[in-house]
């Protein structure tokens, strides 16, 4: 079942496009991170679905229901923001049951206790919220938003304001939740790690537009972009040409090199560029990098290297230094051609 439709929706802010043409749909139950760069479109999408922004075109379906000119009150849904927005005069377990004041007090007392077992914070309803650590806060704004049951919970960066160490434990917590109650999630966030950790669905917004929507784990290993595939991950995109096609392979001259890449889609005279990971590459003969700088990363050595004068990332397990030349083979199943001008 689609708990959430957008069909066609658009917005824009004087000149400029915010939202453009965006159709995505979220299957009841499950967490769509919607991803990409500040700016791109991801907090006014979130504000359109919860009725704080009116769409210029399209249409937002919440359960089958069209909620376009509804107010916020009337469309169902729980918002948690990256500043908490808790009521400072209120104590944690009248935060939790605000948006459940039209409900008998038995059933809302209970829904609440429930709730900050949940979020693990029964001993702290009677505190108020400058009285809690970062992290407590952001369990009573998820418990509140929870509270009155939404059709669809929204998040936008939920866990940005946390320090690294505490992102990492909320952000397994949460996820454990969600899933224990089934709610449907629609999770707003630039950070990627979070995004691949968290959720069923990644959508990607570039520029108001949605890049490229699926699994996790084929958007990170069949990025339909160059923009999808640097912005998830680290990617190495040589700029080439495809000399010629046959049998589902391409011949791809890039810096003087003749790649064979197996494609459906590339045709002769194509622009294009070879893709690869710096995590797929080995330590072989195909190719000698000269070493430009390296990096220490705890259980690898991140290496910036060139290559007939492209710039090329690759992970290695041992040192090399500045100035030497490193061997590499990148297996030829872990190269993919990607447009330089992707059609929307």
């Amino acid at each position: 079942m689609i708990a959430l439709a957008l069909m066609g929706l658009g917005k824009r802010f004087g000149s400029v496009v915010a939202v453009d043409n965006l159709t995505l749909e979220v299957e009841q139950g499950t967490l769509t991170a919607l991803i990409g760069p500040s700016g791109c479109g991801k907090t006014t999408t979130l504000r359109m679905i919860a009725g704080l922004e009116m769409p210029d075109s399209g249409r937002v379906w919440l359960r089958g229901r069209d909620v376009s000119g509804l107010p916020p009150e009337k469309r169902a849904v729980g918002l948690v923001f990256q500043n908490y927005a808790l009521f400072p005069h209120l104590s944690v377990a009248r935060n939790v049951a605000y948006g459940m004041r039209s409900w008998p007090r038995r059933v809302r007392t209970q829904r609440t206790a429930e709730l900050l077992d949940l979020v693990g914070l029964p001993e702290h309803a009677q505190r108020r919220p400058h009285q809690l650590s970062q992290g407590q806060k952001q369990r009573v704004a998820l418990a509140r938003a929870l509270a009155p049951q939404p059709n669809v919970l929204l998040m936008d960066e939920p866990l940005a304001a946390l320090d690294a160490a505490l992102r990492l434990s909320l952000r397994s917590e949460l996820r454990s939740m969600l899933r224990q109650l089934g709610v449907t999630t629609l999770y707003i966030t630039h950070d990627q790690a979070e995004a691949l950790a968290l959720a069923d669905r990644l959508a990607v917004m570039h520029s108001g537009r949605l890049e490229q929507e699926g699994l996790p784990h084929n958007v990170y290993l069949h990025p339909k972009t160059p923009f999808v595939a640097s912005f998830l991950g680290r990617a190495n995109l040589w700029p080439g040409n495809v000399v010629t096609t046959k049998d589902g392979r391409a011949t791809v001259e890039v810096a003087g090199k003749a790649f064979t890449v197996p494609t459906r889609t590339a045709q002769d005279g194509d622009e294009v560029y070879l893709f690869f990971r710096p995590e797929d590459v080995v330590e072989g003969d195909e190719l000698s990098l000269r070493v430009v700088e390296v990096e220490f990363q705890g259980v690898r050595w991140e290496v910036h290297a060139e290559w007939n004068g492209l710039h090329t990332l690759v992970y290695l397990s041992e040192h090399a230094d500045p100035g030497t030349s490193v061997g590499i083979t990148i297996p030829k199943d872990r190269v993919h051609l990607l447009p330089k001008e992707y059609p929307h």
